[in-house]
């Protein structure tokens, strides 16, 4: 039986273990709130909060006006600045502000969404997985979530997304309704100069001094959006010691993993992963300085890739620490014991760890081949990802939905074609450093010798085949990928396409990778990932609040510095500091239109600040939002002690870094000029 969560009665008292936690809207730590801040929100504040927060691709953001105005991050909405932008007018160096609606510019590929419902459906889930084993469970599993998501859906595909939320790993399992939003428009972005100031070398560091903030605007039927639960704006921001709130959606962090899953992402997902990112980073480096098309075209994916590297050396660094993972596994061993106590739940669970052990050494076999049949890691091209896209879609869109793979199924095919037929530019000369790094990569990995190596290369090296490739593929025509879209198998079967071909080529191979990866891994540690939960909560319950699905979650705070040694950081930095800290040049190079304002500035203005929020990637563009549900600033960064908060979360050091909501008004009023924009945050 369905058990739904009325938005005015998803307040619910609760204990917590600790102050940390990112809690999903159905579950606040109320009692903790009140021991500690003495404060309570009523279902009121957490109906506003869920209706006023918005989901964007790997980041959140906030609805901010009636008139679907959005905030989030500049380096959020990079890929539609980018896109938008031409090398006669590039958006990202020079910024962009939109006087008037019909001057905004449309997104060619932002889809955002907004959480409406939360339903349990565990019982359902659970009933029709129930005594099945590797392969069997999880094709019972995949069919029971899309039957469920299709008819959340129903008829309304375009504007309704529907998703089943894995929550304590297999512990509970929640069916998340949202309202979709398909047509994003630009509306104000300044320079990446002052959204980035500092670049790497101040990434993930504080003090900053970073404008990291875009405004964008959901329509709907060619009008904005008319949007009823929004956040006003704090114009005086918060003060030191004040009670914050951060909502959002954070991408994943692994607090409730096994010993051995915490070896195997250590070994695989992080030392494998970081020496492919620097080798990446040294080639896009020497990529982006042939020409400034070059640096304009490589520059987004070149920060993607810095980022991801400084936060991985940040976590390996953590897996590495002897005292956590000594805390890490006396945790699983009190789990452990808590468990062979008991003989009703020892026979049941306690060979669940076990079980999950072997299955981090089949990952250990498969993981390489698997991510080079199947992931980006061997084929890294928008033009491949367009021609697996378009051969998967022949042969799923033709089976029932609850029968196709999980991307295809009828829930999330609106979001497929509108990604699809983008008209985001596609850079040639881009996808040929892209894939030939790429496939020089699996050949070094796989060997020469290996089958899967012979079959994509044949006798040509990795530069004569992308050569082949992209001088001949019609991919980047919209109105060729429609014409294969809707031709299904026999347009692709007769297609000429050398992208088509090779999509394929090697398409059973690659879905045979992932069918072994999925029986004989996923499945496993999915079942007794659920036992171990089970023992979770029969030991503390829903007290204690579940690892980060990229689902909203809120987490609560307070402005606060940090000791590091004998310093005192401060929480605070000003725009004063931003002008002492220009040096001219990049990256600390603070834009013209600051410079040309610098005397119209309230120099004391706070500028960022942090709070001890538990917040992880995907949490970039969270509103900061005090107890009156009002912004007080946005979220764009982490610390460099938060990078272990994927594992554990240290309120000592862990900080959140956000811009000062009064910094933005005024940085708006005296650097931008945005009047009409802030006539609207001002309006109820």
């Amino acid at each position: 039986m369905q058990k739904k969560f009325l938005l005015l009665s998803l307040v619910l008292p609760t204990l917590s273990l600790a102050a940390e936690g990112m809690w999903t809207m159905d579950n606040l730590p109320n009692n903790k709130l009140q021991a500690e801040y003495a404060y309570k929100p009523n279902a009121e504040w957490v109906k506003n909060t869920m209706l006023s927060s918005v989901k964007l691709p790997g980041c959140s953001g906030s609805f901010v006006s009636r008139d679907g105005l959005v905030m989030t991050n500049h380096h959020c909405a990079s890929s539609c600045i980018e896109q938008l932008s031409t090398a006669k007018q590039n958006y990202i160096e020079h910024g962009f502000l939109a006087k008037k609606r019909e001057e905004e510019l449309t997104c060619p590929a932002l889809e955002l969404n907004r959480l409406e419902e939360i339903t349990d459906v565990t019982e359902e889930i659970k009933k029709a997985t129930a005594g099945l084993e590797d392969g069997k469970f999880k094709q019972a599993q995949n069919a029971i979530s899309n039957r469920l998501t299709s008819a959340c859906v129903g008829e309304d595909k375009e504007k309704t997304r529907c998703d089943i939320v894995d929550l304590y790993h297999g512990g509970r399992y929640h069916l998340y309704k949202y309202h979709r939003y398909a047509d994003t428009r630009l509306v104000w972005a300044p320079e990446k100069a002052i959204a980035f100031f500092g670049g790497d070398p101040d990434n993930f560091n504080f003090p900053r001094y970073d404008l990291d903030i875009t405004m964008l605007r959901v329509y709907e039927d060619g009008k904005p959006a008319d949007i009823k639960y929004f956040f006003p704006f704090s114009k005086i921001g918060p003060q030191e010691g004040e009670l914050t709130f951060v909502t959002g959606h954070p991408g994943s962090t692994q607090r409730q993993l096994t010993v051995s899953q915490l070896n195997s992402l250590r070994d695989i997902g992080l030392i494998d992963g970081l020496q492919h990112m620097a080798e990446l980073r040294g080639v896009l480096t020497q990529y982006r300085k042939t020409s400034p098309e070059a640096a304009r075209t490589a520059d987004q994916m070149l920060f993607g890739i810095e980022n991801s590297y400084k936060a991985g050396v940040g976590r390996l660094k953590t897996l590495l620490d002897p005292e956590f993972i000594a805390r890490k596994e006396a945790e699983e061993l009190a789990l452990r014991q808590f468990v062979d106590a008991r003989p009703e739940l020892k026979g049941k669970i306690g060979g669940a760890w076990d079980a999950i052990n072997k299955a981090q050494e089949r990952y250990r076999q498969l993981h390489r081949i698997t991510s080079m049949t199947e992931g980006a890691a061997a084929f890294s091209s928008n033009y491949f990802r367009i021609a697996r896209t378009l051969v998967r879609a022949a042969d799923e869109k033709v089976k029932a939905s609850a029968d196709r793979l999980p991307e295809f199924t009828d829930n999330r095919l609106a979001g497929v074609q509108q990604m699809l037929f983008s008209k985001a530019p596609i850079y040639p000369e881009f996808e040929k450093i892209k894939l030939t790094h790429s496939l020089t990569k699996m050949r070094e990995d796989l060997g020469t010798d290996h089958v899967f190596v012979k079959q994509v290369l044949g006798k040509l090296s990795p530069e004569q085949l992308t050569e082949k490739l992209i001088s001949k593929t019609r991919l980047a025509d919209v109105e060729y990928r429609k014409t294969l879209w809707n031709g299904g198998k026999e347009a692709i079967v007769q297609s000429d396409d050398p992208f088509i071909k090779l999509a394929l080529a090697i398409d059973t191979e690659s879905r045979n990778a992932s069918k072994r990866m999925q029986q004989e891994v996923q499945s496993v540690v999915q079942k007794n990932s659920e036992l171990i939960a089970q023992a979770r909560f029969l030991q503390s319950g829903t007290s204690v609040y579940p690892d980060a699905t990229a689902t909203l979650r809120l987490s609560y705070g307070e402005v606060k510095g940090w000791q590091l040694g004998e310093r005192s950081i401060k929480p605070f930095t000003t725009f004063a500091g931003a002008f002492e800290h220009d040096t001219g040049t990049a990256p600390f190079a603070l834009p013209a239109s600051w410079l040309a304002a610098k005397n119209k500035l309230n120099l004391q203005q706070p500028y960022n600040f942090v709070t001890n929020n538990d917040i992880i990637g995907g949490n970039s563009g969270s509103p900061l939002i005090n107890k009156n549900g009002e912004i007080v600033g946005l979220a764009f960064d982490g610390n460099i002690h938060s990078l272990g908060g994927a594992f554990w979360f240290d309120g000592r050091s862990n900080r959140t870094i956000a811009v000062h909501s009064a910094a933005i008004l005024e940085a708006m009023d005296k650097i931008y000029n945005a009047q009409e924009l802030l006539k609207e945050l001002s309006s109820k």
